[in-house]
This record gives structure tokens, C-alpha cells and sequence, in this order.
């Protein structure tokens, strides 16, 4: 859409957007019939008198207004072809409007109040796209019929069943289709994650099947979460076995541990976290929504006094809980009260961490209220819709944390009472409505069919199979077709009884029929006592790999100071645990940990889940920086061949001082472009490791630290620090000054690394993100806030703010490309 320029408004195009307008003006009403396309997102507009005259406008945009009621008037724009009527707060739309839109081919209505849709909508016969993402929608019948929808996105309602009409192949267009969010039961939520096709298999085996054998299961996947020591694993074990079982802490977890088991026709799936922080760093893997969280607390050790006890034990569970699956439950479990003094300190102690844990989801309540009022109270704060959007999302979310159950785990009695305490709280709707799902009983089949291959051995001990060889093991005994097999094996991937890691080329071929297995494999290498690991491997396994003891000690050494692990010891420590398993095959020792010219299962995995970064072992400073080359006073980098025999991964999170960042970078200027980007809560755990691979994938020149990381592009260099000031957690990103020709470039690049930590924060769904560029005078506190930025293209970015100075609230001007991207060159050629 074109732009207002200093003659005017194009008589077609009209760009009216953020000009605070409550009316439509009457300079647009008198040109009514030459409007083609009419921009008036972030404005006030509550009603829109008048637009019916606009009879031959084709693009319509007015969201992010005030507007509560559908117009009735835009059933005259009979020509209209694109409609924007997105975060509005608009309630009902009423019969007959869309019959008469019969051009109208897109219309998004994601972020308005509707709790239904009108019944005529089907009727809009052109219509491609449809976004009702973020209302209140409790079914979708009213879009059956629709002929030539291929584009449907419906996230973030209260929808319980699909329509099969909307999905019956021949009848359907669709080809994009998502519904995360929504309490799904037909079909439940993890066979919508597949897609169109997996719905659509769904619904066809539903009907080939009749509706008597159907099965209504309730599944429900369990994490078990708490600091180290807190009596997880006797919690899950005596759970499992009905009795009190005692865990030794020599025999405490490592990694995570798998089990199942049937409470009262309630099938959990338990995943045994072990606490250690450096096991952290794969729990984003396999923590997933929609799961019952059991949140261990040691009472025995909690100190009322110490606001740390609480901190540690509590509060950082639940925060970390709530930023990531801000939608869960969450069962605290008092833990060794069998070594309280009394019950009247364990009372006392439950008080307390109910309390806290009440006053800590209000705090969080008011401060997302705060943020929305500080936008709010913007001179325009439309220019932050977006931004107040995403608040209003995160306020909807609602973590519900059960009230405490204190536990003597060596009491049988205690054991059944929390077992039926849990089943009663699943089989409660509005307490876990996700644990209801319709399935066909073809889905059960298969996963039996996988247990019976296990069982007779017709699949190896490790679980590990080619997809094909499963896929004709499975085809003949069940008469499903391979289209419905897929869909299936999705479904059970997706709620953890098998692990299918379709999306990675490197492994779209391998299913792992035992999880726990790929999880032993991790293990080896993500533990909390590598450095012990490493500094045991005997002289015959060094040998093996061709290495001699002194390659250990550098081994040891390097993880130690650089954070690194040699490829060579890795493949050491997993071919040491499969031969523990009783797994000797040579075949899977390669496939698993690799040869020094192939890289193996486990570090693919490690690298595309952004836990380990392929690294240089060779130079003496950090393992990812240039080499050094006799004759020359400048470090060279040199890619990285995977396979390479000189290689290693690091890890960012073992990393213990930023020395050669800061030796790398310098000192810091005040006129260095910096911006700060403020995370609520807090940033997560492990957020900025994944942050420095991900960056690093694009820069293979970089330094890194502790939480510091120095990326280069060319002569250009941007840093990355985590930090936190007065108590306000941010990353910040920074750059040294450039000439004014080089604004341009340094701002890609920054940008770069911006848009590369939304896309990873996205996976955090409760988290807020806030940008802020401080002030560049000596002493001021002042700063600058961004406007919304992540849905503008490429060249819109460099028009966030289209003045040349800027004036801090102190009262001190700078020029804007110190302070937002704008390329200064281009704007005074644009002048002339």
C-alpha cells in the first residue's frame, strides 16, 4: 500500500493508518468512488458511518481499532477482496453481511471476543484465507461448505471437536490448518499438530471404523520437576509400584527416566526429571504442554527464614513452568515429612509456599498490567498494539498451581492419598480438560503391534529401527494403509511413547521405539559430573580411538577452561554406556556416536536442539575463533568440516569466564548503537546459550563466554551480553559507532540477531519481550522504547521511525540511526 506523500493522498491508495482518527474523514468520503485500497489500522475507530460509499475499495485493513461491533455497512463493498479486521474487541457478527461479499478471498479476525461465528459465513464463497485465531470459539460448523478454503488458523480458542465435514477429502481445499491452544478431544490436539493430513486420516479411520469402537482414553503425561535431592524419583517410583519405594542417592536420576502406569483408567506417562542444572539444558526437549507437572519440595530442608529457600526450591520451578507451558497444572508435592519435626511444621511450611506461590502469580498479574498500562499511556499508542496485543494473550493464560500435598513417602496410606488426590483432579474438566481425547482403535493397535515386535525381538533391544523396516512390519498385520501409519506414529511421538524426529533430514529415517534409550544416550554426555567421566576413561578405550593419556588430560582440560568435548571423547563415553546396556553391535556403536569421518546420531541431535555448537579444538584460544597461522600477525578463521578429526562441540552453558570476549571486544562507547531487549519474568534458563548457537550458525567468526558472545561479519563486529539491571532481566546488543555510509550494514546485522531471539524466544509462549534503546548522554537514565517491529519487512524497518533526532525525556537529542535502524544515507538522497 502506497504511503502519503507531501502532495497528498493517492486518489486509490489511502494510507490512514495511526492518524488517532475516531471518524472516517470527510476528504476520504468525497473521493469515495477512487478507493481502491484503504489502510486504517491503529486508529480509534468505533464506528465506520459512511464506508458503505465506498463501493469499489478491494483491500479493507482496520484492525487494531476500537471496534466492538462488525459494521454492518461493509456488506455494500461487494468488490472487496482483502479484510483486516484483526485485534479489535469486536463480539458478535451479525447474519448477512458475508453472502454478499462474494470477492472476498482473505479475511483475518484473529484477536477479537467472538464466542461464535455467524451461520452464513459459509456462504462467502471465494474465501482462501481465515485467521480466528485468539477469540472464544466453541465450534467451527458454521465454516463447512466453505468451497475454496485452503488457509485456516483457529489457535488459542475453546474448541472441543472438529467438524469431519470440514476435513472430507474431496469436498476440502484445505492445505494449512492450525488449532494449537484449544482443549481438543475430536481429534485431540497432538493429531492437529500433524496437519491437514493427519486430521483428515484421522477422521476417515473414525468413519471406516462406526462409532461403536471408538475408544474415549485418558492419557496424561506427567513431569516430575524439582530441585536435586527432592524426592522425585521415590515420588514417581512409589507412584508407579503403589508402595513406598526408597531411591538411594547413588541410584538418584540422571537425565530423565520414562515409566507408565494405570490409576482408575487414567494411563500416565511419567517423565522423571533429574534436578541437576546442568540437566537443564535438554528439558526444553521433552517438557511439552498439556501435561500434568508435579513440582517436588523438600520440606525438610526449606527455610521459611532464607527468601533463597524459597527461590531455589519454588519460585524458579514455577517460573520456568509458566513461560513455558504457561497453560499447565501444576501439583506441589511436599517431599520428607517423615524428617520434619512435627505436622505442625509441615503446616506451617505449606502456609508458606501457598502464599508465596499466590502472591508470586499476582505480581506477575500486575506487572503484565503495568507494561499494558506504561504502552497505554504512549503519545500514540497505537504505534504499540502489538505489543499490547501479545500482553492481553499472556493474560489470558492461566497457570493453575494445586494446593500442597505434604507426603511421608515410607507411609503406604500417603501414597494411595495422593494417587486418588491426582486421579481427581485429571477426571475434572476444568481443572485438565486435555485429558479426554477420541481416538479410533486403530491408534491403540499400532502402538500394541510396536510393543508385540519389542517383545519377540523382532526389534532390537535399543529400540532403534529404520522407518521402513517398521512400516512393513506393521502394514500387514493391521490393514492400514502407510498414509494412516504415518499419521498415527505422529500421534505417539507426540505424547511420548516413541520419539520420531521426522523434521530432521539426518534422522527422518530412524524411529526410536524406546525412548528411554536415546535419553541413556544423552545422559552420557549432558551430566553433572562430566569432568569425573572424562578423567576415568581407561587406557584400553583411549587406545581404541587411537588416543593416549595425554589426549585425556587435554580433554579434561578443555571442557574444563573452554567449555569444549572432543569428538573423540564423546564417542568414547557412548560406546562405554552401550556396552553397560549389553549393547556391543558395531553397526549401532557408528550410527549412534559417529567415526572421525561421520558425524553420529546423538551429536545431530544435541546440535539441532541447540544444546552443543560443532567447534574448532585446535587453537588455543576459544574452540570457535580463528586459527593462528605461523607468518601472520591476524587470526584466520577456517570452517569446520563435520567429521573433522581436530573437532569438538561446545557448550555454551559450561563455560565459567568471558575473558577473551572482553579482550576481543574493548571497552564500550557511548555513542556504540545498543539496545536492550527486557524479558518478563525473567529470561529463561538456557535462553542465551541457545541464542549464542543459533547466531553463531550465521557468523562463523565469534567469541564466546559464560554470557557474553562476540559474533564478526567482516570488519564489523556486534556483542551479546545477559544481564540484569535492578532487578530487570535483558540481553543486550551492541555494536561500535559506524561512519554514515556503514549505518545500513551495521543495523543488518544487528537485526539479524534480533530476529533470530524471536524466533527462539516463540518457544517460550508465556514470555514478554520489551526493546529498549537507553540514551546516549553521559549519566541519563532515560531511553527510547520500540514501537512494534516483528511483523515489518525489510524495508518498513528502517522506517520505525521516520525522524532524524530524537529527544529523551531529559531532554537530550540524538540522531535516530544511534538509537533505531535507519540508514542516514539513504534518507537524505530520498530528501533531495
Amino acid at each position: 500500500m502506497s504511503r502519503p506523500n507531501g502532495t497528498g493522498q493517492s486518489k486509490k491508495d489511502w494510507d490512514l493508518s495511526g492518524k488517532k482518527l475516531k471518524s472516517l474523514p470527510q476528504s476520504l468520503l468525497e473521493q469515495a468512488e477512487e478507493a481502491r485500497r484503504l489502510d486504517l489500522q491503529r486508529n480509534k475507530l468505533r464506528q465506520l458511518s459512511g464506508i458503505s460509499n465506498l463501493v469499489h475499495l478491494r483491500e479493507l485493513n482496520l484492525s487494531r481499532n476500537e471496534l466492538v461491533d462488525f459494521p454492518l455497512e461493509i456488506r455494500s463493498l461487494k468488490l472487496l477482496e482483502r479484510l483486516y479486521m484483526n485485534q479489535n474487541n469486536i463480539k458478535v457478527i451479525p447474519e448477512d453481511i458475508f453472502p454478499h461479499l462474494g470477492k472476498l478471498h482473505f479475511l483475518k479476525l484473529s484477536t477479537n471476543r467472538l464466542p461464535k461465528l455467524p451461520l452464513d459465513l459459509s456462504q462467502c464463497h471465494s474465501l482462501t484465507y481465515l485467521n480466528l485465531s485468539n477469540n472464544c470459539l466453541k465450534d467451527l460448523q458454521a465454516l463447512v461448505g466453505l468451497p475454496k478454503l485452503k488457509e485456516l488458523l483457529v489457535e488459542r480458542n475453546s474448541l472441543t471437536e472438529l467438524p469431519a465435514q470440514l476435513f472430507q477429502k474431496g469436498n476440502s481445499e484445505l492445505t494449512l490448518f492450525k488449532a494449537t491452544g484449544n482443549p481438543l478431544r475430536t481429534p485431540p490436539e497432538e493429531v492437529c499438530d500433524g496437519g491437514v493430513r493427519d486430521i483428515q486420516s484421522y477422521f476417515a479411520m473414525m468413519e471406516e471404523e462406526g462409532p461403536d469402537t471408538h475408544t474415549t482414553a485418558w492419557t496424561v503425561k506427567t513431569m516430575f520437576l524439582g530441585s536435586s535431592m527432592a524426592g522425585k524419583s521415590t515420588l514417581c517410583r512409589s507412584l508407579n509400584k503403589g508402595v513406598p519405594m526408597r531411591v538411594e542417592e547413588e541410584d538418584r536420576t540422571e537425565g530423565i527416566e520414562i515409566s507408565e502406569m494405570e490409576m482408575e483408567g487414567v494411563r500416565f506417562l511419567f517423565w522423571d526429571f533429574a534436578g541437576q542444572e546442568e540437566y537443564y539444558l535438554t528439558h526444553h526437549v521433552f517438557i511439552t504442554p498439556r501435561a500434568l507437572v508435579i513440582l517436588a519440595v523438600d520440606l525438610a530442608s526449606y527455610n521459611m527464614e532464607d527468601p533463597q529457600s524459597y527461590k531455589e526450591k519454588v519460585c524458579f520451578w514455577i517460573n520456568n513452568i509458566q513461560l513455558r507451558v504457561p497453560a499447565s497444572v501444576v501439583l506441589l508435592v511436599g517431599t520428607h515429612c517423615d524428617q520434619c519435626q512435627d505436622q505442625d511444621e509441615v503446616r506451617e511450611k505449606k502456609r508458606h509456599i501457598e502464599e508465596n506461590v499466590r502472591v508470586m502469580l499476582e505480581e506477575r498479574k500486575e506487572v503484565l498490567q503495568l507494561q499494558q498500562k506504561n504502552l497505554k499511556d504512549n503519545a500514540d499508542p497505537s504505534l504499540f498494539s502489538e505489543q499490547m496485543s501479545e500482553l492481553d494473550r499472556l493474560m489470558e493464560y492461566h497457570l493453575q498451581v494445586l494446593e500442597l500435598v505434604p507426603i511421608d513417602c515410607t507411609k503406604h496410606e500417603d501414597i494411595v492419598k495422593l494417587k486418588e488426590h491426582i486421579v481427581r483432579h485429571i477426571l475434572t474438566k476444568d481443572t485438565f480438560p486435555c485429558a479426554e481425547r477420541t481416538l479410533p482403535k486403530s491408534y491403540k493397535e499400532v502402538e500394541l503391534a510396536i510393543h508385540d515386535l519389542v517383545g519377540q525381538n523382532q526389534i532390537p533391544q535399543h529400540g532403534i529401527v529404520s522407518f521402513d523396516d517398521l512400516l512393513s512390519d506393521l502394514i500387514p498385520h493391521l490393514e492400514l494403509g502407510e498414509e494412516n501409519v504415518h499419521s498415527i506414529l505422529r500421534y505417539l511421538h507426540r505424547i511420548g511413547i516413541i520419539v520420531w524426529y521426522e523434521e530432521i533430514p539426518a534422522l527422518k529415517d530412524r524411529v526410536f521405539v524406546q525412548p528411554s534409550f536415546l535419553i541413556s544416550l544423552f545422559k552420557t554426555i549432558v551430566r553433572h559430573d562430566l569432568v569425573k567421566q572424562l578423567e576415568a576413561i581407561p587406557r584400553d578405550a583411549l587406545r581404541q580411538e587411537g588416543n593416549l593419556l595425554v589426549h585425556r588430560g587435554t580433554w579434561v582440560d578443555d571442557f574444563r577452561e573452554k567449555g569444549t568435548l572432543h569428538n573423540a571423547a564423546t564417542r568414547i563415553l557412548v560406546r562405554r554406556e552401550l556396552r553397560r546396556l549389553g549393547l556391543d553391535d558395531e553397526d549401532l556403536v557408528e550410527e549412534v556416536v559417529g567415526s572421525k569421518t561421520k558425524e553420529g546420531t546423538l551429536l545431530s541431535l544435541l546440535q539441532h536442539f541447540e544444546v552443543c555448537l560443532p567447534a574448532k579444538v585446535g587453537s588455543p584460544l576459544n574452540p570457535a575463533a580463528p586459527e593462528f597461522k605461523p607468518g601472520e600477525k591476524q587470526w584466520k578463521s577456517s570452517n569446520l568440516a563435520r567429521g573433522d578429526t581436530d573437532g569438538a562441540c561446545l557448550f555454551p552453558s559450561y563455560l565459567q569466564d568471558n575473558r577473551m570476549v572482553v579482550q576481543m571486544w574493548g571497552e564500550d562507547k557511548l555513542d556504540d548503537i545498543n539496545v536492550y531487549v527486557y524479558f518478563l519474568p525473567e529470561v529463561p534458563h538456557g535462553f542465551f546459550h541457545r541464542l549464542i548457537i543459533k547466531t553463531c550458525s550465521l557468523y562463523p567468526t565469534h567469541w564466546i563466554g559464560k554470557d557474553h558472545c562476540l559474533l564478526s561479519s567482516g570488519d564489523k563486529l556486534v556483542l551479546m551480553r545477559e544481564d540484569n539491571k535492578d532487578g530487570d532481566p535483558y540481553i543486550q546488543i551492541r555494536c561500535k559507532r559506524p561512519e554514515t555510509s556503514e549505518f545500513r550494514r551495521s543495523w543488518d546485522l544487528f537485526l539479524s540477531v534480533m530476529y533470530k531471539l524471536v524466533v527462539l524466544s516463540r518457544q517460550w509462549p508465556g514470555l514478554s519481550q520489551h526493546v529498549h534503546t537507553p540514551c546516549k548522554e553521559k549519566g541519563c537514565t532515560a531511553y527510547f522504547v520500540w514501537r512494534d517491529w516483528q511483523d515489518l519487512t525489510e524495508t518498513d524497518i528502517y522506517d520505525l521511525v521516520q525522524e532524524e533526532k530524537q529527544l529523551c525525556r531529559n531532554g537530550h537529542t540524538r540522531r535516530t540511526e544511534l538509537l533505531f535502524p535507519k540508514d542516514p544515507v539513504i534518507n537524505k538522497s530520498e530528501g533531495k
